[in-house]
This record gives C-alpha cells, structure tokens and sequence, in this order.
C-alpha cells in the first residue's frame, strides 16, 4: 500500500510534463521510502531502472548493461556494454527520441565502484541536455556521501540537477494512515516508539499488542530494530563510538552542550564536529527558544523517534535482551514509558498545529511555532511552555500539551494563564491559550475556559476528525 508523499509526487509530475532533460537528486536515510516513491512515480512511464550494488566495477556495468536492455525490450540480456561511457551513451541516445525515466538507484555504489563515472555524467548532461528528453533520477541513501558528490563545489555532477527531493521520515497523521486496524489510543506509541520511516513500521504487526511487538521488534535476539541505529552510523561514519555517546546523552535528558560534554566524557572542544555531523545526518536537531532565534540557550534533542527511543531504552537493557530475558526489559521500558511519550504527544501537536495553519480552524494565521523555555523573575524559578506560534504581529497561541492517564484540570489553565503573562510575551497584545490532552478535560476545566474568550480544550481523540 502507498501512503502519503503527496508533494513529492505532484513534483515530480510537474517536471515529467516540462518535457526537458531533467536531473532530479533524491536523497534521505535509507529505509524512508525513496525506492517506494519512484516506483510509484515510474508507473505507466517507459523507464531504464538501475539498482548499484557494492560490488565491482564490472558487475556493476553487467547489472546496467542488462537493464537498459530489458528497459528497452531488445532481447539481448546477456549483452554487456564495452565500458560506462558506451552504456550511458545509448540512454542519452534514447532520450533524444522520446520521453525516458532513468533512475540510478544508489549511486554511491556505482560511484564508489567505479570513479571516473561522475566525470562522464558530467560530460554526457553538458553535451545533451539542450536537445534531450531524459528524465534521470539519482537516488542514494548515504546523506553524507550524497552531498559530497552534487553539493560539493569542485565535484563534477556540482550545478547539474535542475531538482532535488529529500525524502523526510513520515509525520504522525501521514504514519497514521498506515494502520487501518488500530485504535487511536495505540498510535502515539506506534509513533513514539518506531518513528515515521516505513520500513519500521512495516515490522508492526496489527494482529498482536504494542507491547507484544516490541517483544518482536527490539527486545530479542536478532529483532529487526536491535541493531538499526548501529547500522545507521556505520554507513555514515568511520568511528561510530563517540556518536553513540553523545546521542545516548542527549536521549537521556543531557540536551545542553556541557552537560553533553560531561555525559559523553568527550572534552568540549571536541564535540562540537561530533554534533554538526550529527545534525547534518539528521539524527539530532538544535532548538533555540520560540522568540530567540540566535539564543545561547539553545538545546538539542533526538530528532528522529527511532533513535531516540533505542538510545532512551536499549542500552540500559541490552544485559536483560541478550540473555533471553525481554518480559523483564519490557517491564523496564513501560514504567518510563509515558514520561518519554511526553514529548512524542509534543511534537504530534505541533504537527498538528501546522496541519491548521492558514486555515478558519485557527483564529490567525502563525509563520512559527515552537517551545519556549526562561525565567519568571519574580518567582525566581525556570519556566517552560510546550509550545508558542507566533504571527510575528503581536498575535501568539500557548500551549501545553499533555499526556496523561487522569482528565486535565483547571490548574493547567491557570498555570497557562500565568506564564502567558511573563514579562518575555509584553509585546504580546493578541493571546490565545489552546490545552492539548490526552485523557480530555475535568467539567470544571470546562466551565472555567467556557468563560474566557480565547481558550481551546483539544482532546486528543478531536486531532482526527
């Protein structure tokens, strides 16, 4: 079943139409989706589809030398062309012709195997592209390896693309559409704890529970997620040691760059490489407060749900899974489970937001939201607000979102009521106070908000009509 990729797709359609030589370069972490989406997009369209392998230079040149004979029905699959050049050639030669979709499917392989192909890429667009029809498509999963060789000035594919399409993990109401048979209540777990790249929740299966498929998933032996993260960093980096240390110190709470520093036992000079790297893979993410874009009380957080729940979990359990005693790992895991949902409910609400964002259901129209976290000088203590978007015009909506068993109260409002009135927001004229929770709302919560003209109470179960 395809889900989702909407714009991805509407895209690509609207340079398929263009008719002109196209180079689109797609590139995100593997497992996201990307073969998925080409797939879907090269329907009913004549297509050369080429996957690289790590394998040599020779074989390489076979397994393309046999797709663009099967691509273009020629009856000679055994044939395999003199060289790359040759090969390349006759798709360009094609594309002269008609309207032709070539995909290179994880060009660093082929890259790798065989290095002077950037060269003759390079050569073949220059010479071609003003009287061609080809539509290529270069795909690859290794972000790191991706940039170098089409974002990186003095590389020879630098300048070509006429496109380029990073293919994000799925947000929650793009995930969600994927499990026809589970209730609401279950998703944010889903969500919480396999992230938003289909290959990972492809694994869950609908027919057990939650906690039964984490059994499954990662509390045993050989589960298809026990290693992934591992696997992630040794595609993207040389020594994956030290970035294990400082995502498991951001995962466990350590989100100031000290405290990361002090956590992963790294001299803070040092780590600042460590970080950047880690951002540019997108596997964590700086945040400054909503209001203080160049703040120096910034923070970083595990951008990635996956991650962030192997690092907050695995770890302190790989004893327990690795001598067959998962029931008592899992034990472990649900007793922190819904503080650690916290902040999945967040960013679902955020999400959320976004979804409404220009239309009637919000009483204005924001350009950012984010959480805000400072100090009431008065009561001499550290405040933190879930979430604030923000028109740029004096107009602001606060938020507190919560994720908890027992209704929400008329203290949350309070409370909201009160840090909405910081010194920080004076410039504020337009407040707005929105309550995302859970498990609904006590009567006299909504009695109190029934009074006050700019309150919403949003339970959770309303996100989805």
């Amino acid at each position: 079943m395809f889900i989702g990729r909407k714009a991805e797709l509407a895209v690509m359609e609207e340079r398929y139409r263009s008719g002109k030589f196209e180079l689109c370069i797609m590139y995100g972490r593997r497992r996201v989706g990307k073969t998925t989406l080409i797939n879907e997009f090269i329907k009913g369209k004549e297509n050369i589809f080429f996957t690289a392998m790590e394998t040599s230079a020779r074989g390489n040149l076979t397994s393309l030398s046999r797709s663009i004979m099967m691509g273009n029905n020629r009856g000679l699959q055994n044939s395999v062309f003199p060289g790359f050049m040759e090969a390349l050639e006759s798709i360009f030669a094609f594309g002269r012709k008609k309207r032709l979709v070539f995909v290179i499917d994880e060009f660093p392989f082929l890259a790798a195997s065989y290095p002077p192909l950037s060269s003759i890429l390079q050569r073949l667009i220059d010479e071609e592209k003003s009287n061609s029809r080809l539509f290529m498509i270069i795909n690859g999963s290794s972000l790191s390896l991706m940039e170098n060789y089409f974002f990186t000035y003095k590389r020879p594919l630098y300048g070509r693309k006429t496109f380029q399409l990073k293919i994000e993990p799925f947000g929650f109401f793009e995930m969600k559409d994927y499990f026809t048979r589970t209730d609401a209540e279950t998703l944010p777990y889903i969500y919480g704890a396999y992230g938003g790249v289909p290959k990972y929740f492809e694994e869950y299966d609908e027919k057990i529970s939650f906690k039964n498929n984490l059994l499954k998933d990662y509390l045993q032996k050989g589960a298809p997620l026990l290693d992934e993260p591992a696997n992630i960093l040794k595609q993207e980096v040389r020594d994956p040691s030290n970035y294990n240390a400082i995502i498991t110190a951001i995962a466990s709470g350590n989100t100031q760059y000290s405290e990361i520093s002090d956590k992963a036992k790294l001299e803070s000079g040092n780590i600042t490489g460590f970080i950047n790297n880690l951002m540019s893979l997108n596997l964590i993410k700086k945040e400054a407060p909503v209001l203080e874009g160049g703040s120096k009380r910034s923070l970083y957080e595990v951008a990635d749900n996956m991650i962030r729940f192997w690092f907050r979990f695995i770890p302190g359990n790989l004893s327990l899974i690795h001598s067959g005693k998962a029931e008592l790992a899992l034990v472990n895991i649900e007793a922190e489970l819904d503080t650690y949902m916290g902040k999945v409910f967040e960013d679902i609400c955020r999400e959320y937001l976004w979804t409404l964002n220009g239309t009637q259901a919000l009483p204005f129209a924001f350009a950012d939201v984010g959480r805000w976290w400072g100090s009431d000088r008065i009561k001499k203590q550290e405040v933190e607000i879930d979430l604030i978007a923000l028109d740029g015009k004096g107009s602001a909506i606060f938020c507190e979102c919560k994720w908890r068993k027992r209704k929400t109260g008329p203290e949350i409002l309070d409370d909201l009521v009160e840090k909405s009135g910081l010194p920080a927001f004076e410039k504020i004229n337009n407040k707005w106070l929105f309550i995302f929770s859970r498990s609904g709302f006590t009567g006299s919560c909504r009695r109190k908000a029934s009074l006050m003209r700019n309150v919403r109470l949003i339970d959770y179960r309303e996100m989805f009509l």
